[in-house]
């Protein structure tokens, strides 16, 4: 599939899914969304846009295989290690403060990152009183999430960053392996509740004291990404902390006076009351 997708086409598209869905991937980055449209036409082998919306319209099935492809995001447990040594070492000891502790996975894809901070929880004596949200647009990738399952070909690499980030155990405790594949412990899994947010129509639905939606702002433009960080903001108790990507920032945003900087380099900020 070599075809681009002309700038109507591609407002077609996303008017077509908006309509007949109601998902609405208006301010999403386009540049990046037209490149992940035309290499899902090539996995799909469909020839052509018009193909393509005769497809949606007509199809429930392919619009769901669609956005799985769309909206299957890089995850690892305890990416970027030194985020979470961080992590652990300035924000945890804040948040002991509280009776009890909620913290937002936006965007959490297939839910490796939820079980990371599942785990400095535990070795910090926190896990018991806290309850982790962990949200995505994607359906597929919460099902997954939830089941705590994860390709035992990735857990020599997740050992090393657990060990970077300053992991208190033998890493190989939090997990059975079986076969091809671990499960992590059920111990971390009791106090996550994975279920379906769009941030880009979804409101408020409780107060935090930690939000992490790393690597989600990449694919929205800055309408979009103002938006949401005002939905973080109204989600978040007086002094509590937002965590990005390590490539995201609020700098360029119009809620950058509303936050402050709690660590520069690995983009976590706290709000201001």
């Amino acid at each position: 599939m070599n075809e681009e997708i002309s700038m109507a086409d591609y407002l077609e598209v996303i008017q077509v899914i908006r309509l007949r869905y109601g998902y609405d991937f208006t301010g999403y980055a386009q540049a990046s969304l037209k490149r992940r449209l035309v290499r899902f036409m090539g996995h799909a082998n469909v020839a052509s846009v018009f193909d393509l919306k005769h497809q949606l319209v007509n199809d429930a099935n392919f619009f769901n295989q669609m956005v799985q492809y769309l909206t299957v995001n890089v995850t690892e447990m305890f990416r970027d290690p030194a985020f979470y040594k961080t992590l652990k070492e300035v924000v945890l000891p804040k948040l002991a403060a509280y009776p009890n502790i909620k913290i937002w996975h936006a965007g959490c894809s297939t839910g490796e990152e939820v079980y990371s901070m599942a785990i400095l929880l535990h070795e910090a004596g926190l896990l018991e009183r806290t309850r982790i949200y962990a949200t995505d647009l994607n359906p597929a990738n919460l099902e997954r999430a939830a089941s705590g399952v994860v390709q035992l070909e990735y857990m020599k690499e997740y050992t090393a960053n657990y060990i970077q980030a300053g992991g208190q155990q033998d890493f190989s405790d939090y997990y059975t392996a079986r076969y091809d594949k671990v499960i992590l412990q059920k111990e971390l899994r009791k106090n996550i509740t994975f279920f379906q947010h769009n941030l880009v129509t979804d409101q408020v639905f409780n107060e935090f004291q930690l939000i992490c939606c790393r690597n989600v702002f990449i694919y929205f433009n800055r309408d979009l990404q103002n938006d949401v960080l005002k939905l973080f903001y109204d989600s978040l108790s007086p002094w509590g902390y937002l965590a990005l990507g390590i490539k995201e920032s609020l700098r360029f945003t119009e809620m950058k006076n509303a936050f402050e900087n709690v660590h520069m380099n690995h983009k976590i900020y706290r709000r201001k009351r």
